[in-house]
């Protein structure tokens, strides 16, 4: 089942990195990187293309308190962004039911690809909700054009757990993979659900 959670002020420090609640001022870094072609597209929604979309969004990432904003350390740039998501298909993932867990989703500034801070960050969140908040298990999804995804993934130790046709934001549907990722201080044996779709080992 989904978990209850929100950031309410934390902030996650790593290496490089600060993983802390989007504030207002945030707005030009998120649109900086939010507007350019194939960013939101890599994850299933169509980059911005107005400062008015990235406003608006911005204001839901604010009252929802479930989205980290990627700050860099060496410059203080939000240059990407990590939510704790609440997983679909709650009712029919029984093999869920009595266990707390989440989604991870993220996105990335396209200037900052391919110098491992995405799992820097994802590992960073993983250890908080796993060590502090004692999440059961973590979902994590791709569709299958985002090879970088699915190595970002494969890195945090997340297995691939369902082959899937996902919706978009964009009114499409593209085939991927959901991974699941379970609490290694946890001892939990899942009888999973729907082996039409299953692909866990």
């Amino acid at each position: 089942m989904n978990a209850t959670f929100q950031i309410n002020g934390l902030v996650i420090e790593t290496e490089r990195l600060l993983l802390r609640p989007f504030a207002p001022s945030d707005l030009c870094d998120f649109y900086e990187y939010a507007s350019v072609e194939g960013v939101g597209e890599m994850a299933g929604w169509k980059h911005h293309e107005s400062i008015e979309k990235s406003q608006e969004i911005l204001d839901v990432f604010i009252k929802e308190d479930k989205t980290f904003a990627i700050v860099l350390k060496e410059n203080n740039k939000v240059i990407g962004s990590l939510g704790i998501e609440k997983y679909g298909m709650e009712h029919a993932l029984t093999e869920f039911d009595g266990y707390q867990g989440r989604e991870i989703g993220y996105v990335l500034s396209k200037s900052y690809w391919g110098k491992g801070l995405m799992p820097e960050a994802v590992r960073a969140v993983i250890r908080y909700l796993f060590d502090d908040l004692h999440f059961d298990f973590l979902l994590c999804g791709y569709y299958d054009f985002n090879i970088q995804s699915k190595k970002v993934q494969e890195k945090c130790g997340f297995k691939p757990y369902r082959k899937l046709v996902m919706d978009t934001r964009m009114g499409t549907a593209e085939p991927g993979v959901l991974n699941l990722l379970i609490n290694p201080d946890k001892n939990i044996s899942f009888v999973f659900s729907h082996p039409e779709t299953l692909i866990y080992q």
